[in-house]
């Protein structure tokens, strides 16, 4: 056999080149602690700090930088940072790994030096202004937002303005402060062309007889089916007696609309207005259980008719005071449970031809009410925090029965001004506030599927 010496030549420079290359070593790169040292104290960094220009400090050199200068700026540079520093996690870890006995011995060090923890709890503070701010001026529907606001502020001022200036608490029915018996005979007069156009017919006998206040207390059922008087109408006869038997029973004329309400009532109107907002299903309940006749019913009966208002125009008085059917109750309760903002929408939108502007403002208000609550029970159902539902309602109770007997002690020491002030906020700027909560709600994830 014949052997190839080219072959055996190779073979040669192959285990020559195997013999001379020397075995492969590690290589190992040396870190040294002046890469991870801080740019103001050259020391190892703790809690590292990037700015925005890419400097790293320590976070306590950068505190007590900023609390000396009160700058906003890179203590190297010179290069102002946006917005609020943060700790580099990611350095911080490295550090953390690579120096563990340094850093810690510099903990140490720094949490015994009072001046550098104060100087950390400022700055820490500034920060968390700082993100305050900005969060508030991120929240809202922006520039045209606000300026719908301002400009539903400045109508409700207006309004407002308008009701101080034109004294239309002043423009009340005397006759709702002043006693019955003392009643002249063309304040009787007045009293009876309130009670309806209906009521004309008779208002020559009263004329006639001349008929002051302590007359009228003495009528009864039989002087007003006798002549000069003849009231043979039954509906009629039934609708002045049950007004004679309300100023019978009040001695005075009961008031007919919000402002001689609020003037016969001041104290109670200026609770029922931040109750029936706050908590509309226990006021009405409180007005079930304390003020059935002279508030309840007629709310109830404004709000669930049980006739048109053509077929009760002439007997408007009486059907506030009679019992409410089934029907009413059914609907009412429905209501009451679901939408109770619903029912304070429809007692407003009965008076609009009354209280103009009020009433627009009491109804946009139930409506962003509703949207609130509606946004509320949401989170509970979407947070499956349902079942502390029990526990929000009985603190809801409480808060609000304190509330009220702080209120009923309160009130005999607030001032008629005050309380004037709390009265007009409450009806007219309460919606504008009540605009933007809403749309902060609805712009908030959790209420976006709405």
């Amino acid at each position: 056999m014949e052997w190839d010496s080219s072959d055996d030549g190779l073979d040669a420079f192959m285990s020559s080149q195997e013999s001379e290359s020397p075995e492969p070593t590690p290589t190992t790169s040396k870190i040294s602690e002046h890469e991870f040292s801080c740019h103001c104290c050259y020391d190892i960094l703790v809690n590292p700090t990037t700015l925005t220009c890419g400097h790293n400090f320590c976070r306590h050199c950068l505190a007590l930088w900023w609390e000396s200068s009160h700058k906003n700026e890179c203590p190297e540079c010179r290069e102002k940072w946006e917005g609020f520093p943060k700790i580099n996690i990611l350095l911080r870890d490295a550090t953390n790994k690579l120096f563990s006995s340094v850093v810690q011995q510099r903990r140490t060090e720094i949490q015994a030096n009072p001046k550098i923890s104060r100087s950390l709890l400022a700055f820490q503070r500034y920060g968390d202004n700082l993100g305050r701010s900005k969060t508030k001026r991120s929240k809202g529907a922006g520039i045209f937002f606000s300026g719908v606001l301002t400009a539903l502020s400045c109508v409700a001022v207006m309004v407002l303005v308008y009701h101080w200036s034109a004294g239309v608490d002043e423009r009340h029915d005397p006759l709702i402060s002043k006693p019955v018996s003392r009643w002249t005979p063309e304040e009787v007069l007045s009293w009876l062309d309130q009670l309806g156009p209906w009521a004309h017919l008779y208002r020559e006998p009263f004329q006639q007889e001349n008929v002051n206040g302590r007359l009228l207390l003495m009528l009864g059922e039989e002087e007003l089916l006798k002549p000069p008087y003849n009231i043979g109408n039954q509906a009629h006869q039934r609708a002045v007696l049950a007004e004679l038997n309300r100023i019978k029973l009040l001695g005075v004329k009961p008031p007919q609309n919000l402002w001689e309400y609020k003037e016969a009532n001041a104290g109670k109107s200026l609770f029922l207005l931040y109750a029936l907002k706050r908590s509309p299903r226990l006021t009405l309940f409180y007005l079930y259980l304390f003020d059935y006749t002279e508030t309840f019913l007629p709310f109830l009966h404004t709000c669930c008719p049980a006739l048109t208002h053509a077929e009760r125009s002439e007997s408007i008085f009486l059907n506030t005071q009679l019992e409410p059917s089934l029907g009413q109750w059914t609907e009412f309760l429905i209501k009451y449970l679901l939408l109770p903002y619903q029912l304070i929408a429809e007692f407003a939108w009965d008076w609009l031809a009354v209280h103009y502007w009020t009433s627009r403002f009491v109804i946009v208000n139930t409506v962003l009410l509703s949207v609130l609550e509606g946004c509320a029970l949401w989170r509970l159902c979407v947070g499956a925090e349902i079942r502390s539902l029990p526990n929000k309602m009985w603190s809801h109770v409480w808060k609000m029965l304190s509330q009220g007997f702080a209120f009923a002690v309160l009130w005999p020491f607030i001032p008629q001004f005050v309380c004037n002030c709390l009265f007009y906020w409450a009806l007219y700027l309460s919606p504008i506030i009540n605009i933007d909560l809403v749309v902060r709600h609805l712009m908030h994830p959790e209420t976006q599927a709405l």
